[in-house]
């Protein structure tokens, strides 16, 4: 019909598409040593070429369910398939997987290319195969020019792209690393993620990284599964995870948080408005999981999400009726060059960041310590919180 737009059809990812089979399906996976419980029945979905992240504290069971996945141990319940395949029973080497280690591992007497060849000479690849898969693969980590050398001849870098070009020279369908990154300085390790993304988009290898940092695991992965205590806290996309966290572990792991206690006052829709005594005002959340009236609850608003201001505020800048409005006096401030932190106290007693970005270059702060100032926020900010 005239005039009628021409819709593109929304792209599923494979998460989404209940026709994709999982590449990785975990079911049910229990871990004990004796009494301890490392893992406490995890199931996970990954699909084929996904960066998906298991992101954790220590302790949290996400290097013994990577270590389940390589073979290394085997699960005391449950099943892990990959491809398809049952692998209970399936020694590490029989696996179409490999392993990248924090420490690297490298041969220190082998030179760059001999570290890299190592695995493909093992499984007896004829010898001018193994020199084309080893000069391709250094050169995808530009490391062409330092085949010769040797690991104490390279960087913390360069001798973190050899254990990647090596552990990947042999084509596994699953590549496991283990706090990859977690030797390199914050420079160098900010832009070696952006080259392991780069590398993995480009042989469509599905990894599996385990960290504990969370700004590795939002920058590289697709999914992430945040783990506490052996279970899964939440799995979903780095946007997902850091705005919509599920519960207030996640809320707290996941960047900085400003929690306020309080008890639901009414629910309209999907609106939920929360009355805090600690924040002083009442909370008005948009896009919220109805709570029934009463309900105690807690409500979590990012420091970037908050407005600070020494000047009056229009009233429906933050949902009106003096809801999502409230002040304070600024007690410590850090400056961080791009951002600036301010840690205001509110009557209650309660102190809450806030973060401001420093869009223009200044001599003097325009708001300083121990100004009064209104902090408020918008309805779409908050998420509400019932565990």
């Amino acid at each position: 019909m005239a005039g009628q737009p021409i819709r593109k059809p929304t792209r599923l990812e494979p998460w989404q598409d209940a026709g994709q089979t999982p590449y990785v399906r975990i079911e049910k996976v229990t871990k004990t040593f004796g009494d301890f419980v490392a893992v406490d029945e995890v199931s996970l979905s990954i699909y084929r070429n996904e960066f998906f992240a298991l992101l954790g504290g220590s302790g949290s069971g996400k290097t013994t369910l990577l270590r389940m996945l390589a073979g290394f141990e085997q699960p005391t319940e449950g099943k892990i398939f990959i491809d398809g395949v049952d692998m209970a029973g399936i020694p590490p080497y029989e696996r179409p997987v490999n392993m990248m280690f924090q420490s690297y591992a490298l041969f220190p007497h082998m030179t760059v290319e001999q570290n890299v060849a190592f695995g493909l000479r093992q499984d007896g690849v004829a010898k001018a195969e193994i020199r084309d898969r080893v000069a391709e693969m250094l050169g995808m980590v530009q490391l062409s020019a330092f085949g010769k050398r040797r690991p104490h001849q390279l960087s913390g870098g360069q001798r973190q792209r050899v254990a990647l070009a090596r552990s990947l020279v042999k084509r596994p369908k699953l590549l496991l690393l283990d706090e990859p990154l977690g030797a390199l300085d914050k420079k160098l390790r900010e832009r070696t993620q952006f080259e392991l993304v780069n590398i993995q988009e480009k042989l469509g290898v599905t990894f599996i990284v385990v960290t504990h940092d969370q700004e590795e695991a939002m920058t590289m992965s697709s999914r992430i599964a945040v783990m506490n205590h052996g279970v899964i806290a939440q799995v979903g996309t780095p946007t997902e995870i850091y705005e919509y966290p599920h519960n207030r572990f996640v809320a707290e792991f996941i960047g900085s948080i400003n929690m306020f206690d309080g008890r639901v006052v009414e629910t309209d829709g999907d609106q939920v408005i929360v009355a805090s005594e600690e924040a002083g005002c009442e909370l008005l959340i948009a896009h919220a999981t109805p709570a029934p009236a009463g309900s105690p609850v807690s409500v979590a608003i990012r420091p970037e999400k908050i407005a600070l201001s020494k000047e009056p505020v229009a009233e429906g800048a933050s949902g009106g009726d003096g809801r999502n409005r409230t002040t304070g006096i600024v007690r410590e401030i850090a400056y961080l060059g791009d951002v600036s932190i301010y840690l205001v106290q509110l009557p209650t007693g309660k102190t809450v960041r806030v973060t401001a970005p420093n869009v223009t270059r200044r001599t003097e702060m325009p708001i300083t310590w121990e100004d009064e100032v209104t902090l408020t926020w918008r309805p779409f900010a908050g998420v509400v919180l019932t565990q």
